[in-house]
């Protein structure tokens, strides 16, 4: 059967442009395609969309034009190459050639597990990364255990592996707890290693999707607040320096929402001067990089003023002395026992408190609250809105209820 082969070139907007346009080249052998950019741009008006390549009317369009029949040539020369020695050479095959990577290889898991953990060690918070290291423990544990081997080909991932390592992830042993894995365990597991999957797909390391079949569900987990009345009982009860610093910590991130990483690392430069004249915090969120921009209310400045002096703040060069997560959630455990507070209290707590009872509850709007929290999504802070109006139809439950109990006393008086 003789072989099909064909070069094209199209043309996609360029990232952070409105006009300007990239060029990218097709490679096509047997009805499968393969791109690649050409590293070339030009502006919309100046590609001929009838013969797919750019006009030649200046001197520079000419150099494009030019750079272009390059790649082509060297594209073709090497399909004639290859084809006499490889009659199965694809277009991958040949894009690998040109971009100097060599024929296209099987890949392994292993491979897409190193080249995610490459390419995001500078763009995930580190506590993302240890999540993508548990799954990935999780998964040579469930290759070793259910396939007798340390690593499988990407192409041999099937939409049965992935229910079989669901199953698996439900009943085996847990790493690093005495329980089993919760659903919403699990499910994050599984999400995790979806991503990795279409990441493979991405860089065309595999073509059928495994996790075609599979939809993650969620179990509905209630977020935990503190109520006005326990926020300000912690506020003004008296403890020793030790728990005082945590509490005083804590209350800081119940009135700006930060999470415990951006509390602990949040400096000088991050406290600026708004439009109105009043300080701001301005950071970003090191879990998402989102952009964080809110008013420093006067409960929280107040705390930055008491530790302004601070020895081990100033050595570290921040506004807090924040001691490790670990350390400050038994800490807040401490606190929560000896105010009585029955709720498992963790610093996490803190940014739900502001959502809830520190702004929403007192109309704050919720596009406001998600951008104050840094949320991509009005959905994640709707969320918080619903604990809210379980909270209301709490209330309102007993609030009838008296008035009931009410009625019935006046009308046995």
């Amino acid at each position: 059967m003789q072989s099909t082969f064909n070069i094209s070139f199209l043309i996609r907007k360029a990232r952070g442009s409105k006009e300007n346009r990239t060029i990218y080249v097709r490679i096509n052998v047997n009805g499968k395609r393969a791109e690649f950019s050409s590293q070339q741009s030009i502006h919309e008006k100046h590609w001929d969309s009838k013969k797919c390549f750019p006009k030649s009317n200046t001197i520079e369009l000419k150099r494009i034009c030019n750079h272009l029949d390059r790649i082509k040539f060297n594209l073709s020369e090497i399909y004639r190459e290859h084809i006499i020695q490889n009659p199965s050479i694809s277009s991958k095959d040949i894009k690998n050639l040109f971009l100097g990577n060599g024929p296209s290889e099987d890949n392994y898991l292993s491979d897409i597990l190193t080249y995610h953990e490459e390419k995001m060690k500078n763009t995930l918070a580190p506590g993302t990364l240890k999540n993508y290291g548990a799954t990935e423990n999780y998964l040579k544990r469930f290759l070793a255990a259910k396939h007798k081997t340390d690593d499988i080909k990407l192409k041999d991932i099937t939409s049965k592996f992935v229910f079989d390592f669901e199953y698996y992830l439900r009943t085996s042993k847990p790493i690093d707890h005495h329980n089993p894995l919760s659903n919403n365990g699990v499910m994050k597991h599984m999400e995790r290693f979806k991503k990795l999957i279409n990441l493979a797909m991405k860089i065309e390391w595999i073509e059928k999707n495994p996790f075609r079949n599979f939809t993650p569900k969620f179990d509905r987990v209630e977020r935990e607040f503190l109520t006005e009345a326990e926020l300000t009982k912690i506020k003004e009860k008296d403890f020793g320096r030790r728990l005082e610093q945590v509490r005083d910590i804590f209350v800081f991130s119940c009135y700006t929402g930060l999470s415990f990483i951006d509390v602990a690392n949040l400096s000088e430069e991050n406290i600026i001067i708004g439009m109105d004249g009043e300080k701001w915090i301005s950071t970003h969120r090191q879990k998402t990089f989102n952009k964080v921009f809110l008013p420093l209310l006067p409960q929280a400045e107040a705390i930055l003023e008491k530790y302004k002096d601070n020895p081990q703040a100033q050595h570290r060069g921040v506004l807090l002395p924040a001691a490790s997560n670990q350390k400050t959630n038994a800490y807040l455990k401490e606190i929560a026992d000896i105010c009585e507070i029955k709720k498992k209290l963790t610093f996490h707590i803190a940014r739900h408190t502001f959502a809830t009872t520190v702004t929403l509850t007192n109309g704050v709007p919720i596009e406001t609250v998600s951008k104050m929290l840094g949320h991509t999504k009005l959905a994640t802070t709707q969320i918080y809105a619903k604990v809210v109006e379980n909270k209301i139809g709490t209330d309102m439950a007993a609030l009838k209820k008296r008035l009931s109990n009410n009625e019935l006393v006046k009308k046995a008086d």
